[in-house]
């Protein structure tokens, strides 16, 4: 009786040929789902889930020019808070906002990443270094105004 090994080989091969499709479907996922969930874990009761704000008392940060032009102070405001009034697009807010100081550095920097890339936002990437540094900048300074 002769052994049929062509069929064999094929089924031997298979798992070979998905590790190039699994590769892309995992590389086509979400690179910011750490941020993204601590966004909906502490950012999405007030800027809502699709960023969008909540009209006349939270600011958006999908499409918020604010958000584009102060990278440098957002690990700040997350952590510390912000009181005052803030313009975004056009429009004030003066509805204070209270800081996370439970999520560390690598976490806060995972929450920037995901907000600059989030409901098509464009805003680049933050390194990890430089919230550390911001941090330790604000970390003796009363934060927590809007006014610098």
């Amino acid at each position: 009786m002769a052994m049929n090994y062509g069929n064999t080989m094929k089924l031997k091969y298979i798992p070979l040929l998905l590790i190039p499709l699994l590769t892309l479907v995992y590389c086509d996922s979400n690179p910011y789902q750490q941020g993204e969930i601590l966004y909906n874990n502490f950012c999405a009761n007030c800027h809502m889930e699709n960023g969008e704000g909540l009209q006349g008392l939270i600011p958006p940060l999908a499409g918020a020019d604010w958000m584009k032009n102060n990278q440098e102070d957002l690990a700040c405001i997350i952590r510390y808070g912000m009181k005052g009034p803030i313009e975004v697009n056009g429009r004030t807010y003066n509805q204070a906002m209270p800081g996370v100081p439970e999520l560390s550095g690598f976490e806060i920097t995972n929450v920037i990443n995901f907000i600059n890339h989030a409901w098509g936002n464009d805003y680049g990437y933050v390194k990890y270094e430089s919230v550390n540094n911001a941090l330790e900048e604000c970390a003796d300074a009363e934060y927590g105004s809007s006014e610098k």
